[in-house]
């Protein structure tokens, strides 16, 4: 216990975490403070780029073997799965919809990106580097969530929720499409690749993320302000419960596959972490009648700070004391 208090103090007293409660009590406040869209859009640009890229660049260097194949297979696994767990908490947790419980579901069983990135940076600083190939398993774990959330849903109604329409929202959505290609290029051009934009992408990247997150402090500060009526006793329950409960998943997995103590942390984080970017965007269009002041308020207002404060450290720490690291 005393290692997961010293970790999560010294979380919350990095810049990371301190730029995203900035944002949040100057939302709570009412400030005028902004992001513009733009610069918004720029700074997610940038950051799935430097991601995709760094682990391209690291999965050439190690080479593909049988941890790779086996670990995307888990996480496509996983995210196809942890949805249906999400379901019935929620079906006994909450009094939400089916089509509403369904959206929630499929949120946790993807990924934030901006998560996996925290783990990550946390992880680098504590000499517990995680396997290059990471990367790869979170741009595997982006889609089979809500094709999972939309069967829950059309099993409830009698029908399909699936066309080409939705299709083409869940495989070419941008930030798939950004962090898978620039993960290829990475892993075509490695090294030398990398070292041709270090300065690019691993310098400026510390800063970068904490521009980042103080505009997603700003967002869920606001969303926290105008849609409490939504977070009843259940559903808040439900924000802190369910990503414990999908990071056992991520280290069952991570020691299976024989995970070093940072790749098990950060398979943790990932079955921990619930989306607010690719899954909101497919929602919009396969569920529309889908609340998104529950599903964007629990996912970025609720799960997020807490893996951001208490959930990172206590992956950290668990996968430290299960694997000896």
């Amino acid at each position: 216990m005393g290692d997961v208090l010293s970790l999560a103090a010294d979380n919350l007293l990095s810049p990371l975490i301190l730029f995203f409660v900035l944002g949040v009590l100057a939302a709570f406040a009412r400030s005028d403070l902004t992001i513009p869209e733009a610069a918004a859009k720029a700074l997610s640009i940038y950051l799935l780029f430097a991601i995709g890229f760094k682990g391209g660049a690291s999965v050439a260097a190690h080479g593909v073997d049988a941890g790779l194949i086996l670990s995307l297979v888990a996480g496509g696994v996983l995210s196809a799965a942890i949805p249906f767990v999400a379901f019935a908490l929620l079906r006994v947790m909450t009094q939400l919809s089916t089509t509403d419980a369904a959206a929630v579901a499929g949120h946790y069983g993807s990924i934030s990106i901006v998560t996996f990135v925290a783990c990550s940076t946390a992880l680098t600083g504590r000499g517990l580097d995680p396997e290059g190939y990471m990367v790869a398993v979170a741009a595997i774990m982006e889609a089979p969530a809500i094709l999972s959330a939309l069967w829950l849903v059309s099993r409830k109604a009698g029908g399909s929720q699936m066309d080409s329409g939705l299709w083409r929202e869940i495989l070419l959505n941008g930030s798939i499409v950004l962090l898978i290609g620039s993960f290829v290029i990475g892993a075509i051009t490695g090294k030398e690749g990398l070292e041709k934009i270090a300065s690019f992408i691993v310098s400026p990247f510390q800063g970068v993320l904490c521009l980042f997150l103080l505009d997603m402090g700003l967002v869920a500060g606001r969303g926290l302000r105008d849609s409490g009526k939504y977070l009843t006793p259940g559903v808040f329950a439900f924000g802190m419960l369910m990503p414990l409960v999908g990071s056992c998943f991520g280290l069952a997995a991570g020691m299976l596959l024989g995970l070093s103590t940072g790749g098990v942390a950060l398979f943790m984080t990932l079955c921990a972490s619930a989306s607010y970017i690719a899954v909101p965007a497919a929602m919009r269009v396969a569920l529309p009648e889908a609340n998104p002041s529950i599903y964007l308020t629990l996912s970025l207002g609720i799960t997020f700070p807490f893996n951001l404060t208490l959930g990172i450290p206590t992956y950290i720490a668990i996968a430290s004391q299960v694997t000896g690291g």
